[in-house]
């Protein structure tokens, strides 16, 4: 696919959308095309967000980045309460600043929600009472995940067919819209899009299912040579932080904590990586706005 003639010519703001499952080749493509545009990268990485998360989180180095400015790269700390909705505020801020100099500007990563925020906008949703969510947590710490999804089924089977069972953060947050109101998180979510004052292309990337799981073999063998494990035991103390229930870190507390052996922890890195690409996967095929391609595919 030549972006060239489409992307210099568009009279108005461009927002080129790069997205696509873990390790499928999204950095070293967006680095490429912002050099040739001479533009600037904005992160929409849920995980990268953090500083105290590097080697999980595949994070680009600076060599990686090559000299391109990487905006929300390491612009939080993981005690912060950052979401969604936040980094929507925040990077449309950020972008009118961008399109000020570029006429495109390139936003990557691969959590769905995230770049939804920042090209379609989030609903609004109601504010829930602490004690909820303060409940929900202590029950997902002593009872596991399975438990609240089993109940998301009951009270809001569309968004327990939606969103990612297996990602805490966003069946928290479905369960406590259903306990606040007794109405179905789903009911709130109108699926329009909100204005935006910049066009959007959306390029989601993909590869063979063979090659993509044997990318996501060797980046966990990768990221281990690199000290995963040492990085992991750091950030223990703090695995109950939304930024660490997620893949990369949590088969390693599981380790730590005496649940099965290294040799199983490794097994579970692997499994459970290949199966985040496939919720992603998912995620984007839902969106028809999207073009898909492998990456050698996209050039100017």
């Amino acid at each position: 696919m030549n972006l060239l003639t489409d992307l210099t010519t568009a009279s108005e703001p461009t927002l080129l959308v790069i997205t696509g499952p873990t390790a499928v080749g999204k950095t070293a493509l967006c680095v490429q095309l912002a050099q040739q545009l001479g533009t600037e990268i904005v992160s929409a990485d849920s995980r990268q967000f953090f500083r105290e998360l590097t080697i999980g989180t595949a994070k680009p180095t600076a060599a990686e980045m090559d000299g391109v400015p990487h905006h929300f790269i390491n612009s939080h700390s993981i005690a912060d309460d950052y979401n969604a909705g936040r980094f929507e505020q925040d990077a449309l801020a950020v972008l009118a600043d961008l399109f000020q100099r570029h006429r495109v500007v390139i936003l990557t990563g691969g959590s769905g929600l995230y770049l939804q925020a920042v090209t379609e906008g989030l609903d609004e949703l109601p504010v829930v009472p602490p004690e909820i969510r303060t409940g929900l947590r202590a029950e997902l710490e002593a009872h596991g995940l399975d438990p609240l999804v089993t109940e998301l089924a009951r009270l809001d089977p569309v968004a327990h067919g939606r969103i990612d069972q297996q990602n805490p953060q966003r069946v928290l947050r479905a369960l406590e819209i259903c306990r606040a109101t007794g109405q179905a998180f789903s009911s709130f979510q109108a699926g329009k899009a909100a204005p935006r004052p910049f066009r959007v292309v959306k390029i989601a990337l993909t590869r063979e299912r063979e090659e993509l799981y044997q990318r996501i073999d060797k980046r966990m063998d990768q990221m281990l040579a690199a000290g995963l494990e040492a990085e992991a035991r750091a950030l223990y103390p703090y695995r109950h932080h939304n930024a660490l229930q997620t893949v990369g870190y949590q088969e390693l507390f599981g380790y730590f904590e005496g649940h099965y052996d290294y040799a199983e922890a490794v097994r579970l890195l692997k499994r459970n990586s290949r199966r985040y690409a496939k919720r992603q996967l998912t995620w984007l095929r839902r969106d028809p706005q999207y073009q898909w391609f492998h990456p050698e595919e996209v050039q100017l």
